[in-house]
Parts: C-alpha cells; structure tokens; sequence
C-alpha cells in the first residue's frame, strides 16, 4: 500500500506522538517549546498535502481513503485553522502545566477531521468522528477550575455520545443492505435498490451523527456553550476544523444515495432550522463569544444548501468548499480578536474598543462583515454561490430564507461593531502579547488576501469533484 499518500497524515500523528513524549520529559518552564513542534508538524502536513495536489484524483488503500481535490482542500483549511489555534495558545496556556500535551490533543482533533473528509468507507468515517471527538472533548474542559468549561465539556461529551451512538446505528443498518462498508459498493448495490425504510434509518443515522460535527440542527446545542466556556484558543478550532471535514463527509455520502430518495427533502429541512434557530438565538446574546457560537450554528446551516443540492448541480460542491473556505478565515480572524482580547467575554468590554485596540477593532469589523456577507470580502462570494446553486436546481425558497436569515444576522453582527465604535469606553484594556499579535494579523491577511484573490479561487474550485 502506497504509506506516501498518507504523508500529512502520518505527519500529524508522529508529531502529536512526538509532543506527548517531550512533554511527559519536559520541566513546565520549556513546555511552550511544544509550541514549535506542532507548527512544524502543521507546516510539514501543509506542504505534503500541496504536493498531492496536482495528483489526478484516486482512492487508496484498498479503497477506503479518497485523494482527490475537495479532500486535499479541506485538508489545507483544517491545518489552517489547527495553526492559528497553535499560534493563540501560547500566551494563553503558559501558566498550564499540562502545557505540553495540549497541543498534541489539538493535532489528534485536526486528524480526525482529515479523516472525515477524506473517508470513502464508512467505518473510516466513524474513526475520524470518534477520533475527532474524544481529543476534542478534554480540550474543551482544559481549565478545569472554571465551571462554564466544565458545563461544557460536559454538554459536548453528552451530545457527542449520542450523536455517535446514531452515526454507528446508521453505519451498521448500511452495511446490513449493502454487506460492505466501501462507498463504491455502497453506491453499486444501492443503485440496484433495496429496502426504502431500511436505507432512510441507515441515512438518517448518518446524518444525525454529522449533524454534531457540523454543529447543525439536532445536534448543535454544544457549539454556544463550548464557544463560550473552552479556552478561546480551542473555541476557535472546534468553530471550524470539524465542520469543514463534516460538511465534505457529508457531501461525499449523500452522493451515494438514490436521487429518487427524500434525503434532500430532510436536509432541506435541516438547514432552515439550523439557520433560522442559529440566528433567532444569536440575536438575544450579550456575550461575544456565546454570540459566535450561535452564529457558528447559522453558518452551518447555510453551508448544508450546498449539500441539499450535490447531486442536482455540478457548481454545488464548489459553493460548498467555496463557503467554508470563506467561512473559516472569518470566524477564525473573530475568534483571534476575543483570544487576543484576553477572552473578553461580555459586550461591555467591548465597548469604545475602537479608541485603545484600533487594530484588533478593524480585525473584528472586517471579520464580522465577511460572516455576513458583505462585498467585496470573500464571505458575498461564498454565500452569492450558495444563493446561485441553490435557486439553480429549483430551491429558490431555501434561498429566500437564506436571504432572510442574512437580514437577520446583519442587526447582531452590527450591534457588536456598534458598541466597539460609538460606546465610550469601558475601562482599561489588558492584552495578549505577541502570539496573538501575529495570529491576528496572520488571519485578516488571509482573509484580505482570499477577498482580492477570490476569482482564482473560484475558478480553482469548481475544477474540484469527488474520485469515483
């Protein structure tokens, strides 16, 4: 078996394996040299996976990984997000003393969502969900003093155990009809037909069990708490890596179901919900960070328009990798803000922070209008795609309410801004130091870069579609 088309991969988990071993060696003071390691670890993936990139699009190892373009690309935005998260955490874990092997965690839960988005098997993906999930779960709860990470790391264990258990039901009831756990087989057998009600079980098991990666309606009731009560650091990567290697899971399996089936009907539905319930709950928040949470879950709802229509447009997986790619560099540059902000929570200390943190203001206005979708940012471009394809394959009212919902996130998004640039402020403002700077500076050049440069990358993705 061809071990170099897992290079990123293998990458990630020696230098995970790599950090646990210095830091079970290390005294507390050198901890923060872990720090390096793992950048070096995500720099090393960053450059396998470029590398693959020109490789004409195949499945290996027997079948059960996909090497293709949406794969490779959701690959390079999971390490994105793991970077910057790694670049927040210094300043913000050093006086930790499991310092260490906190970052080996963080490489665990970026592997997961690689797995994720590159499963052509179903047990595959059952692995990155799991693996994914329980190195995510300790994260979450990392201060363990302070009871709202705690509550949280809780409420996403709960959920997760749930929403697992029906992924796992909806896997086995799969390769009950099918007697395999292959996608290319799947997809043979499923095209031949078999037992309607067997398969809508085995479908909606799999989709209810995403449906916690994605943070989307049922399964999204962890991403406010977890927004709110995990290290800042660690809230910025869960907003992100799992939803994207959720998303393209998703994407690929629902690709292998019969189009006379009603799953797109379900995840139609799924989406308003997610959508409008992310939205409605965002407007009444009074913590920033609780307050992207919500926005998180909103945002997950747009991206499933993309899903609803994967088999009925071509452009719709563009629109998909195209949206969380904008997505990503967004909520990533907020999340940088609040990290470099000292976790500044509520929406009092945000108040007249234009006058003593110019900067990282202006970072926070051009994240926030992006998440809405204002041109010329990359966040229009990505929902204008999603509008397109979705009025396109004849579902112009999801992207009435789409529009609708955009209306509505616009007042919150603003009321934030509002308070930053004509509250007085509040009081004295106490910041991190370096590491953040340069997260934060790192990921509004991204996200300025990604807005100039958005027809390239428009035109690079709608090349991209799933082997097989």
């Amino acid at each position: 078996m061809p071990v170099g088309d897992l290079l990123p991969e293998i990458t990630l988990l020696s230098g995970a394996v790599i950090i646990v071993l210095f830091a079970a060696f290390t005294r507390q003071q050198r901890q923060v040299w872990a720090v390096g390691l793992a950048l070096a670890a995500v720099a090393l993936a960053v450059l396998f996976s470029i590398l693959q990139w020109p490789w004409p699009p195949t499945l290996t190892f027997s079948g059960v990984w996909a090497l293709d373009g949406p794969a490779i690309a959701a690959k390079l935005l999971v390490l994105l997000s793991g970077a910057v998260a790694v670049l927040l955490s210094p300043d913000w874990m050093r006086s930790d003393r499991r310092h260490g092997e906190y970052y080996a965690l963080c490489l665990f839960a970026l592997l997961g969502a690689i797995m994720m988005a590159s499963a052509s098997d179903s047990m595959e993906l059952i692995l990155g969900v799991l693996l994914s999930s329980v190195a995510s779960y300790p994260l979450v709860a990392y201060h363990r003093g302070w009871a709202p990470a705690l509550e949280a790391g809780m409420k996403y264990f709960l959920i997760g155990a749930l929403t697992n258990t029906l992924l796992a039901i909806g896997v086995v009831v799969l390769f009950g009809l099918v007697g395999d756990t292959d996608y290319k087989r799947t997809a043979e057998v499923l095209g031949t037909g078999v037992s309607p009600l067997a398969l809508s079980i085995a479908t909606a098991g799999i989709v209810l069990g995403l449906s916690f990666k994605l943070a989307a309606f049922p399964g999204h009731a962890w991403m406010p708490d977890v927004a709110q009560g995990a290290p800042a650091p660690v809230a910025a990567l869960l907003t992100v890596a799992p939803k994207i290697g959720a998303a393209v899971a998703l994407a690929r399996f629902v690709t292998l179901l019969p189009t006379s089936q009603l799953w797109p009907a379900i995840v139609a539905f799924i989406t308003v919900v997610t959508m409008t319930l992310g939205n409605l709950a965002a407007l009444r928040q009074t913590d920033v960070r609780r307050l992207l949470g919500w926005s998180s879950v909103s945002q997950s709802g747009y991206a499933l328009m993309a899903v609803v229509v994967i088999d009925a447009n071509e452009r719709a997986l563009a629109a998909l990798l195209a949206f969380l790619a904008a997505y990503a560099l967004a909520n990533l540059a907020a999340f940088t803000v609040v990290t470099h902000l000292r976790g500044r929570t509520t929406l009092d200390d945000y108040h007249g922070l234009a006058h003593s943190q110019p900067l990282a203001t202006a970072v926070l206005v051009v994240a926030m209008l992006s998440l809405v979708g204002i041109p010329p940012l990359v966040g229009f471009f990505g929902k204008f795609l999603l509008f397109e394809v979705a009025i396109a394959t004849g579902y112009g009212w999801l992207a009435v309410i789409a529009a609708v919902n955009t209306l509505v996130s616009l007042f919150y998004y603003l009321r934030v801004v509002a308070v930053m640039m004509f509250k007085p402020q509040a009081g004295e403002v106490h910041v991190l130091g370096s590491w953040s700077w340069l997260a934060m500076l790192s990921s509004v050049g991204l996200l300025l870069v990604a807005s100039l440069g958005v027809e390239g990358g428009l035109s690079l993705a709608m090349r991209l579609e799933f082997v097989g």
